[in-house]
């Protein structure tokens, strides 16, 4: 299932299941659930409405979350690998590559609730220029919410610890500009505090 048909780009969205997901936010087990569910629908909404994105391939092992994922128009894959999310996206870009293989793979961030399609779009048209691969840090500047490469063959994800720094060190790109939007993944209370209403 595509947008409209316009963009070029597959966004691979790995999304725990609402269970397990931002383990790191201080608050009750159900708030903390309906947080990681509604921070990836946002997420997931603002991809599909992205004009560069062609299709929003969503990877979870939640067979309900994977139905409510389907309802917004993403294609989804179970997780293969689980716990690795290098590893997850590697494996779902090899299954994107066989469905779709004129398109270019980015790996998005699942906790963008803010993410606004238009700042998608311009760090698409930035990696877009670049030859291999390209990164979009978090506000902090030191972890990324956004990998695109120009190529499968190209695509190789550092998620992790210091992940910004990882990509930098493997040959990536920062993407410049602002983003706001596109840098304001949501880990912790305070975090979610900061989200514009």
């Amino acid at each position: 299932m595509s947008n409209r048909g316009e963009g070029g780009w597959v966004c691979l969205l790995p999304t725990k299941p609402p269970s397990v997901g931002k383990s790191r936010l201080d608050v009750p087990d159900a708030t903390r659930r309906e947080l990681a569910a509604a921070f990836a629908l946002d997420t997931a909404t603002a991809a599909r409405l992205a004009v560069r994105v062609a299709v929003v391939l969503a990877v979870t092992d939640d067979a309900r979350f994977a139905d409510r994922l389907s309802v917004l128009g993403c294609e989804v894959v179970p997780d293969g690998v689980g716990a690795d999310l290098n590893g997850s996206l590697v494996q779902a870009a090899a299954e994107a590559r066989r469905r779709w293989p004129g398109l270019r793979p980015v790996a998005l961030c699942a906790d963008l609730p803010a993410l606004r399609p238009a700042d998608l779009d311009a760090a698409l048209a930035a990696a877009e220029a670049v030859d291999g691969s390209s990164y979009v840090a978090d506000a902090d500047g030191v972890g990324t919410t956004l990998y695109a490469a120009s190529s499968y063959d190209a695509f190789v994800p550092r998620f992790g610890h210091r992940s910004a720094t990882a990509h930098v060190d493997a040959g990536a790109r920062a993407v410049p500009g602002d983003l706001a939007t596109l840098r304001r993944d949501v880990d912790t209370a305070a975090a979610v505090a900061r989200l514009e209403v």
